[in-house]
């Protein structure tokens, strides 16, 4: 069998932020049934330049684990805490060049979390592999296969470690983030918005039906007037806007409207915290916006669907240590 029983290389389209990237879409039987693995750029043209060639070749992944391995008949997925993805090479060769002599426009729309890989470098037939001695078909265990995603996060440029990231690392994250009022002008890099998407995606939903939906704001004339509708606070135009809006119709749990209304705007809330977390993993800051005008958003979104929150992102201005919080002992009440 070429291929998961569970799903199967289906298609290639568009990327989500990056204009030149793709995505490569596994579907099975049902709708839920599906993966997704994200290139850019260079690891599109990568991957053209080995199926051009009629080669074969090692796509290393941006965590140094995970792995795209191009025989003539297979190829192989091999994704650090997922499950294996085949496709057949015939059927990616001639989708993938077909979509290679295409322009695209990127596709906004819900990210993922398992759908971002970025890679470092590509390796062909008999090619070098630069920091690294493992060879086509070697095994993903040992050392290498410890290493943790969240390093490469921590960092605004792929770095790979030998060491696996500790826990409390996780924690440090928390600990040092602090909202932001003033960002700088560096654009924020693309994989780092994926990342950051894709982190939103991985919120708790109820019954996991997702009732949100987020709008990522590029245009400069929509960001102008969001900070009319969110009391005139200048930072709402930020390099990174996202609103997070509640979608309570897909919900499909049987409850009145008003629970449906109340797990949406939870699921948005969660959805948001995640995206604030993850950009501060990835060396940003953002502030979280609240104190918005509901119908003005709605009316300069072109949408129906009511704002839970605004969040922007960016590089800050200047860094500055967390503000103090109230000692845990005033905050938790244990109930024995």
């Amino acid at each position: 069998m070429v291929e998961n029983n569970a799903v199967k290389f289906s298609e290639v389209e568009p990327a989500y932020t990056s204009r030149h990237g793709c995505r490569l879409v596994w579907r099975g039987v049902d709708e839920d049934d599906s993966d997704t693995v994200i290139l850019n750029k260079d690891e599109l043209d990568s991957l053209v330049d080995i199926l051009q060639r009629d080669s074969t070749g090692t796509v290393v992944l941006e965590d140094q684990t995970s792995t795209i391995l191009v025989n003539s008949d297979v190829t192989q997925f091999s994704l650090q805490g997922h499950k294996l993805l085949e496709a057949d090479t015939l059927k990616l060769q001639k989708q993938v060049l077909e979509y290679g002599k295409i322009p695209h426009e990127p596709q906004y729309v819900y990210i993922s979390s398992k759908q971002f890989y970025p890679s470092v470098w590509i390796r062909g037939e008999g090619g070098e592999k630069k920091g690294d001695t493992r060879q086509p078909g070697d095994s993903l265990g040992g050392q290498a296969a410890k290493q943790s995603l969240l390093h490469a996060i921590l960092h605004s440029k792929p770095k790979k470690t030998d060491l696996p990231l500790p826990e409390s690392d996780v924690f440090r994250i928390f600990a040092t983030r602090r909202s932001t009022r003033k960002f700088a002008k560096t654009k924020v890099e693309d994989w780092k918005i994926d990342k950051i998407l894709a982190a939103a995606d991985t919120a708790p939903t109820a019954g996991n039906f997702q009732g949100l939906k987020i709008f990522y704001i590029k245009n400069g004339k929509t960001k102008e007037a969001l900070v009319e509708a969110a009391n005139k606070q200048s930072y709402v135009n930020a390099p990174v806007v996202l609103v997070f809006c509640m979608d309570p119709s897909r919900v499909k749990l049987k409850f009145p409207e008003d629970i449906l209304e109340k797990f949406s705007i939870q699921d948005a809330t969660l959805a948001a915290s995640h995206a604030l977390i993850a950009a501060a993993g990835l060396g940003l800051s953002s502030i979280w916006i609240g104190m918005i005008n509901e119908e003005k958003v709605k009316s300069i979104l072109g949408t129906r669907l009511r704002p839970s929150s605004i969040l922007c992102i960016g590089y800050p201005d200047k860094r500055k240590p967390p503000k103090s919080r109230r000692k845990l002992k005033e905050l938790i009440e244990v109930i024995e």
